[in-house]
């Protein structure tokens, strides 16, 4: 079994090049996989490994100085998601594409167990501060799902989106960080009374086991979608191309397009893994692999047990 973690700081880096090729080297040297990104306004990171070499990598981060307050979001994976280690600069470690967002003026947080008990009992307007084909999975009920493909898209989509600036406002994303962006944001439009969920979705969901949570969470790494209620687990999304019941992402068979689109097995054998009659028909369509191409998703039913497997089974037959 392995550990996969994701987490942020915004903590400043004086010099994100330098700060950038001495953690690439410790990681390389650790044998840790993943995805991290570096700038002046601190790190974002999401990684896996053994025990072992997770367990050294956050005493790693936790010595540098600024970083000693790290928070990690952490889950069991039986495989690595990630095919290999990048660390890299950005300009932002969350493209908002707006100057001067501060999140020490972001809104207030909310840990999961008061998170719940003000869905249970005040009133609200819920963002879900995620891309379209995230929310689409699964979100939580009665959540505003801007329909936008980007991050940056935001704030263009607040100007427009006319929520009254006297309503309590409750904002979430996959891990936090987008909230810490957005929530100042928010604040700096007029919204006084803006909120976050502390953690994010995959924090609430190890502590609140996902109450009032609809579908599955997506993730940026090989699962693609994980578990949110194991109470839940029924696919609120649709095949694009049978129409039936699923949560299941693949990338286009066709390297022109690419297109990651929700798709059923039965689907993808159809359409021998393209979103398309037009892209099977391509040239550049590459070789369709049913054996890996739903690999991760199967991984769930070893967790969840037969009882999971038959429902999906049973829904895609339907």
């Amino acid at each position: 079994m392995f550990q996969v973690i994701l987490y942020y700081n915004f903590q400043p880096i004086n010099e994100p090049d330098r700060f950038c090729k001495a953690h690439k080297k410790f990681c390389k040297e650790i044998g840790l996989k993943g995805r991290i990104y570096i700038s002046d306004e601190g790190i974002n990171g999401t990684a896996a490994g053994t025990d072992q070499q997770i367990e050294e990598y956050k005493n790693y981060l936790w010595s540098l100085p600024g970083f000693e307050d790290t928070e990690f979001k952490q889950d069991e994976s039986d495989y690595i998601p990630f095919p290999r280690l990048t660390v890299k600069t950005r300009d932002e470690i969350v493209a908002l594409h707006v100057d001067d967002v501060n999140p020490e003026n972001g809104g207030n947080y909310l840990e999961p167990q008061e998170w719940r008990r003000v869905m249970e009992e005040e009133d609200y307007v819920m963002i879900d501060v995620r891309n379209n084909y995230e929310s689409k999975i699964g979100h939580f009920e009665g959540a505003i799902q801007p329909d936008v493909e980007n991050f940056y898209d935001f704030p263009k989509w607040m100007e427009e989106a006319e929520i009254p600036k006297d309503k309590k406002v409750l904002m979430y994303c996959t891990g936090g960080i987008r909230c810490e962006k957005f929530s100042v944001l928010m604040k700096e439009s007029g919204w006084e009374d803006v909120n976050q969920l502390h953690g994010g979705i995959l924090r609430y969901a190890k502590e609140e086991g996902g109450k009032h949570f609809k579908g599955k969470c997506f993730v940026f790494d090989d699962r693609l979608v994980v578990p949110v209620n194991p109470k839940d687990l029924e696919p609120i999304a649709r095949c694009e191309i049978t129409g039936k019941p699923a949560d299941t992402y693949i990338n286009c068979a066709n390297m022109e397009c690419n297109k990651l689109f929700v798709c059923s097995e039965e689907g993808a054998h159809q359409m021998e893994g393209c979103c398309s009659e037009e892209c099977r028909q391509s040239e550049y369509k590459r070789p369709f692999d049913p054996k890996n191409a739903f690999k991760p998703f199967r991984k769930w039913y070893n967790y969840f047990g037969e009882d999971f497997k038959e429902r999906e089974m049973s829904s895609a037959a339907e």
